[in-house]
């Protein structure tokens, strides 16, 4: 007999995207006259091309691996060299950070990241992750076996959820000191979905929380590109103590539009220590490493040759031209929401809009309100936690053109 891991029997309905996209589907089907009418502004996909110079270092190294004196078989599991010593360099170096290229661990994708860190984490942890927020920290260990079921309102049991609300800026609060120390915290900034960005007072106070009860931070930072406010950390490695109580994940998605070319990075801190139940300390920094030896043979080197030429002068200039056509979008979509009424947030560090559902109507009843309605695909707040509902996400990747009519139809047509 074959028995089933049951932890997947604990989660809730589908994965939040592909229902949206059953959704949407079911809708066109029904309404083929609306397809070359609907516009997605629902899932974080870049919509732009890839940057010139990755494109062009991709295709130089096709041709290494088309010579026999230049091919290039299994690489380091870890990353090759070029890639980590420019991300050491580029993204925590320069800023004066204490990030070595040897803590530094190149996969492919921040989401398979902080699902699999929980391999080198043990049973027991008290789980802190913020609500709402993207699905991935919930299901991940709902499926670990580090949840007990979910009750009526879809809160699995286990978990401390951290409300983000609008009166903490969206932000999760450190727990009161009479609440039960946290083990494992989530933290996500800019904030997916509700685009906001953490203060470096806001950090500092988890950073000060993770420190005093030997807590371990999971820092998601995979939109980090997007902060343009210099008063905003881009990393929580800028926030002193911070490499004794956090694991940093990054990715190329958004940073150089590789949603389909997949590479990312997490960095674990060789200061890292972790407790063993006999009371030990041990690095963390050396589990992380077996596992990826254990179970990654390694992002491709035709992908890593990519990332490595984001960082070159024409890389920073088109990753810079990226990141200026999505935040142009995301103020183009704010400002046409609130135009239409609508109550809004983010979009200004980040490229998501956070939108409050008019006349108290839930999040996939709003949904389903601008799909059939307006012919836009958006993100039900719901979908993200259950404080997400009574809001929408829209997302701002996509074509000038396609978000200018999409903030037409919201100011006329809605």
């Amino acid at each position: 007999m074959a028995y089933l891991n049951e932890n997947y029997l604990k989660l809730k309905a589908g994965y939040l995207f592909p229902e949206i996209g059953r959704r949407v589907a079911a809708f066109t089907s029904a309404h083929p006259e609306a397809a070359s009418r609907l516009i997605r502004c629902g899932i974080g996909d870049v919509t732009e091309a890839l940057p010139a110079a990755a494109r062009d270092a991709m295709h130089a190294a096709i041709d290494e691996l088309g010579d026999r004196t230049t091919f290039k078989g299994y690489g380091p599991e870890q990353g090759y060299d070029f890639l980590r010593v420019a991300i050491a360099e580029n993204m925590f170096q320069a800023r004066g950070l204490d990030v070595a290229a040897d803590e530094i661990f190149v996969s492919d994708g921040s989401k398979c990241d902080t699902g699999n860190i929980l391999d080198i984490f043990g049973q027991g942890n008290r789980l802190g992750i913020p609500d709402p927020v993207y699905p991935v920290y919930v299901d991940t260990n709902v499926m670990a076996g580090n949840t007990g079921d979910a009750d009526s309102t879809g809160a699995y049991e286990g978990i401390h959820y951290l409300p983000c609300t609008e009166a903490n800026g969206f932000m999760p609060d450190v727990p009161s000191s009479e609440e039960a120390p946290l083990d494992l915290i989530y933290l996500c900034s800019p904030n997916n979905p509700t685009g906001a960005a953490a203060t470096r007072e806001k950090l500092q106070a988890w950073v000060d929380y993770a420190r005093q009860h030997g807590a371990v931070i999971l820092f998601d930072a995979a939109y980090e590109a997007f902060i343009t406010d210099p008063a905003i950390p881009k990393s929580i490695y800028e926030i002193p103590g911070a490499r004794e109580c956090a694991i940093e994940f990054r990715s190329f998605s958004k940073h150089g539009g590789f949603t389909g070319v997949r590479c990312a990075f997490t960095v674990v801190p060789k200061t890292l220590l972790g407790s063993t139940r006999d009371g030990r300390k041990m690095p963390l920094h050396p589990l992380w490493s077996r596992r990826m030896t254990t179970k990654f043979n390694g992002a491709s080197y035709i992908v890593q040759k990519g990332a490595a030429a984001l960082f070159s002068e024409a890389g920073k200039s088109e990753v810079n031209a990226l990141i200026a056509h999505y935040l142009g979008n995301a103020a183009v979509l704010r400002e046409a929401a609130q135009d239409a009424g609508l109550t809004s947030f983010g979009g200004v560090n980040a490229p998501y809009i956070w939108v409050k559902t008019p006349n108290n109507l839930g999040s996939w009843e709003f949904f389903d309100v601008m799909l059939h309605k307006l012919n836009v695909v958006v993100t039900p707040g719901a979908g993200f936690g259950a404080a997400g509902e009574g809001f929408f996400r829209i997302s701002a990747f996509n074509s000038r053109a396609n978000v200018i009519e999409v903030g037409r139809r919201l100011r006329e047509e809605l």
